[in-house]
């Protein structure tokens, strides 16, 4: 084997409700969700449905409408829902049977807590027509592994044979105004607007950037890593349908198109489209069924198009530049999401919750080194949750979710520049638990 260096190759009152709404919105701006269940995107939306494995399309259990099914805000009734999600994923990397041995080594993530907020208000204008808020994250992902012991033959490096700290922040926060209307006393149809901000960083990538010593990976240099924070803003909509086909029976469609987002003009370089990093189109059908009053039984089937956005789903052999229109991605495949709960409400003045959410696993083991940067390898996820209702018009929810450990190995892209058997392969691994709390006052 030629034993070249690697770097050579390379109701309150208006005050009130303003107040609540506003605090809950700069919450959600400061946080940072880490968000890689489904992909990406969370499990599911609003503490209640979390606690049921995120099955909420034919439900209307607050006010978070906005995020599911805008169609159950007028079955919601007038209320305010604040909640904040800590989640805790545990990410680490691996490379192992290098052929240069300074390559192999393992490295964790360092930051494991992220705090979610979310928010929602609804009112009726009449009984059959309501008006409503919901502030909420829509995903994430973020990594932060220290430089590690791996030297790729100038020094020390990081596990990407950049410097210093290596990964990604990506966060994504929708404001959704939400109008519901029922044309009939069993069906509802809704609309949101989906107000889309997102903000980005990377860092410890500079291999990629057409770094001394390395092949030409961009097309813009100076635009791949490092660059601090940036952010973009969008537009998008969701639309929703909900039903009582039998007094025991609703059943809840909802769509949402891909909504277009500005560029991260700072990391032009490194997403393809230079810079484009849309949101994707997903879209779902439930069902909710009462086999006794007290118990209430739902399903979800939920479809995620990460296809939709090139940087996403291209995969990173494409033999392009990075930052052009073909170029690599993280080959992110189109994922479909069961989720099942159960709901029992065991006292007037308790609920408990359970679920249990099935996701497909996005990556694939040929795209395992560009996904040490987002390793959202989850499949398997076990949730419970209650409420609790103190007074008559206020309400406490908690919620638990359980995501055991998952990983990919695939051969590293080292094994494409230096010949086979020169990177060895790699390992991404995660799992996750988060824990909730929301407070609710209808009115």
């Amino acid at each position: 084997m030629n034993q070249t260096h690697p770097n050579r190759f390379l109701r309150p009152t208006s005050i009130a409700r303003a107040a609540l709404l506003a605090l809950a919105a700069q919450c959600a701006f400061v946080a940072t969700p880490a968000l890689a269940t489904n992909g990406y995107f969370p499990h599911g939306y609003g503490l209640k449905a979390k606690g049921m494995a995120g099955a909420s399309l034919a439900m209307a259990e607050d006010s978070l409408g906005g995020a599911t099914n805008p169609a159950a805000m007028v079955w919601a009734g007038e209320r305010v829902d604040l909640g904040l999600d800590a989640f805790s994923p545990k990410r680490n990397a691996e490379r192992f049977g290098a052929g240069f041995a300074t390559l192999n080594g393992q490295v964790e993530s360092d930051k494991t807590t992220f705090y979610v907020p979310e928010a929602g208000y609804n009112r009726l204008l009449n009984p059959n027509l309501s008006l409503g808020i919901t502030v909420y994250g829509n995903g994430g992902m973020n990594t932060t592994y220290p430089q590690g012991n791996f030297n790729c033959g100038a020094g020390p490096a990081n596990m990407l044979c950049g410097s210093g700290t290596l990964g990604v922040d990506l966060s994504q926060l929708v404001v959704a105004p939400t109008l519901a209307w029922k044309p009939a006393p069993d069906h509802s149809i809704g609309v949101a607007l989906l107000l889309g901000y997102q903000r980005f960083k990377a860092e410890g990538i500079q291999a990629f950037d057409n770094a001394p010593g390395f092949p030409a990976f961009t097309q813009s240099p100076g635009f791949v890593t490092n660059n601090g924070y940036d952010s973009s803003t969008g537009v998008g909509v969701r639309v929703g349908w909900l039903g009582k086909l039998l007094p025991a029976l609703r059943v809840g469609v909802a769509y949402a198109p891909k909504m277009n987002m500005s560029r991260f003009d700072k990391y032009t370089g490194l997403f393809a489209g230079a810079g484009d990093f849309d949101i994707p189109s997903h879209f779902g059908v439930g069902i909710a069924y009462q086999p006794v009053p007290a118990v209430t039984v739902a399903l979800d089937a939920v479809r995620i198009k990460y296809s939709d956005v090139p940087a996403v789903h291209n995969p990173s052999s494409n033999q392009a530049p990075m930052g052009s229109a073909n170029g690599p991605g993280f080959g992110w495949q189109d994922i479909d999401v069961l989720k099942l709960g159960v709901m029992w409400q065991a006292t007037p003045a308790l609920t408990l919750r359970a679920g249990y959410n099935r996701g497909d696993n996005p990556i694939g083991g040929a795209d395992v080194s560009f996904n040490i940067l987002a390793p959202g390898v989850m499949t398997d996820h076990y949730t419970a949750g209650f409420t609790f209702v103190p007074a008559p018009q206020h309400e406490i929810t908690g919620m638990l979710m359980v995501a055991p450990r998952n990983t990919v190995t695939g051969s590293s892209f080292f094994n494409a520049i230096l010949g086979p058997g020169a990177g060895g392969n790699e390992t991404i691994g995660m799992k996750q638990t988060s824990f909730g709390l929301a407070w609710g006052m209808k009115f």
